[in-house]
């Protein structure tokens, strides 16, 4: 497996992208995209499991099941939730209108917003900006997209990777969105994952549950669960590979680079948390089961005691015993629990022994700031 230098959406072969700002955001920072493939995708996605979904979460439910998608538009600065039925009307007509250039049907279009919940949603002056956003499509824009869908972020975060699967070369290419408000219990933030490789659609979405496992689901700036969140991913097959459709080396050297994909994309929203200036790396070993040592894990690294501790250089493994044994397991104690700090530079390991068994989990996180206080305090 390769890092592509500068790689992002559009490094796969087939894919398109645009973004720029069409007035949603005061800043004038870019606020709309698009990302589209020269052919059909066999697609999956993963959502929030808040019970308050936003309209497009609700509407991209219902298109994937299709497990077909050419085309992805995304909007950032208005979430597009708690906006009730125009809410939703105004999703659907976003997707009909972009179906409606390429000569697809809407439900082959996803849609992603994300900013401040509960305002109108702009669809007019998206509807102004789209014949603009389909104009400007290229495979060289994939970076403005990424930029499109920022919102508290201060770097864009983008990655793509080739390999090698059956004597072909396959491409991974993501971008993502995401600072604060990140902990998931599905998915994560905005993610958006394009592919070359031809892979068929239960295996896809088998792909990028495991990968969202290990990265999106693994980390956590403030333990708060958006309304918003989606991790998208669309394979248009174009890399010409033998179409991956069974468990076996062609598999897993995919999914094994699509884990290292999302694992780099969830440790940038980790770095880039909300006012964050160290990042950690909790790991969790000596559980029971890995369900056990991930819940462990997460204590730790939701903890504001633990959080604002390294944060003023003053780790305090006392908050790290207390934080695991408030998870109520009953053969952890004080003689099986061990706990190790170390700290390289701005990132600090945590790792904590349980001493009751043999699974593990690694989960990411950083510290809390004043910063992150100022930050949300003046959101909307």
């Amino acid at each position: 497996m390769k890092q592509l230098k500068g790689g992002g959406v559009t490094s796969p072969h087939g894919f398109k992208a645009n973004g720029f700002w069409a007035g949603i955001k005061k800043s004038g920072k870019p606020d709309l995209g698009i990302i589209y493939s020269d052919v059909m995708c066999t697609a999956a996605a993963v959502f929030t499991r808040n019970s308050v979904k936003a309209a497009p979460i609700v509407l991209c439910q219902k298109h994937i099941k299709g497990g077909k998608v050419q085309a992805l538009v995304a909007n950032s600065g208005n979430a597009n939730c708690f906006t009730g039925e125009y809410g939703m009307m105004y999703a659907k007509k976003l997707t009909e209108l972009v179906a409606g250039h390429f000569a697809i049907v809407p439900a082959n279009v996803l849609v992603m917003s994300t900013g401040i919940i509960g305002r109108p949603f702009p669809y007019e002056k998206i509807r102004e900006a789209l014949p603009s956003l389909f104009k400007g499509l290229s495979a060289k824009r994939g970076a403005s997209f990424a930029k499109a869908i920022m919102t508290t972020d201060t770097m864009d975060k983008q990655i793509a990777v080739s390999l090698e699967v059956g004597g072909k070369t396959v491409t991974i290419g993501a971008c993502a969105k995401g600072s604060g408000m990140i902990e998931p219990n599905m998915a994560t933030m905005l993610a958006c994952v394009t592919t070359d490789a031809a892979i068929t659609p239960g295996l896809l979405t088998t792909a990028l549950r495991e990968a969202t496992d290990v990265s999106f689901n693994a980390i956590t700036v403030d333990g708060c669960m958006s309304t918003n969140d989606m991790v998208s991913l669309m394979a248009n097959g174009m890399a010409d590979n033998k179409m991956i459709s069974a468990r076996g080396a062609d598999y897993d050297l995919f999914v094994e680079a699509l884990k290292a994909v999302c694992v780099k994309l969830a440790r940038d929203i980790i770095i880039d948390g909300e006012g964050a200036s160290k990042f950690f790396e909790v790991r969790v070993t000596g559980a029971v089961s890995v369900k056990q040592a991930r819940a462990a894990a997460m204590k730790v690294a939701n903890s504001s005691l633990v959080k604002t501790a390294d944060y003023t250089d003053n780790p305090n493994w006392g908050r790290v015993a207390a934080a695991i044994g408030a998870c109520g397991f009953n053969r952890v104690t004080e003689q099986t629990l061990k706990i190790e700090f170390s700290v390289k530079k701005n990132t600090i390991y945590i790792h904590a022994d349980l001493g009751i068994g043999e699974a593990s989990a690694t989960v990411y996180t950083c510290d809390l700031t004043h910063q992150y206080i100022d930050i949300n305090g003046n959101y909307n």
